[in-house]
């Protein structure tokens, strides 16, 4: 791999220093992977995680029909004109 032309494709500017250093790490990490393709990995299930993660599911129920803007806005840190009131994200 030519870290050039990824740092490049990258749009990083990189010393000469930095260019050696680099070279070297990823000649070490894909000569890692390369070590990786050898085990025998066809009795395991692909996983995303370790452990196994559940999402906690409830069901979207509507518990009263009549709930006020008043009753919404009761626990808003601010409000204006009936409305939560956010802060600015852009300019």
């Amino acid at each position: 791999m030519d870290v050039t032309h990824i740092a490049n494709l990258a749009r990083i500017e990189l010393t000469d220093d930095e260019i050696s250093r680099f070279d070297a790490q990823l000649s070490q990490v894909l000569e890692y992977a390369e070590k990786l393709k050898e085990l025998d990995v066809s009795g395991i299930e692909p996983t995303a995680h370790a452990y196994p993660i559940f999402d906690v599911v409830r069901e979207d129920i509507a518990h009263d029909e009549n709930f006020s803007a008043a009753e919404a806005l009761s626990n808003a840190p601010a409000q204006a004109q009936n409305q939560f009131k956010v802060p600015k994200v852009m300019d």
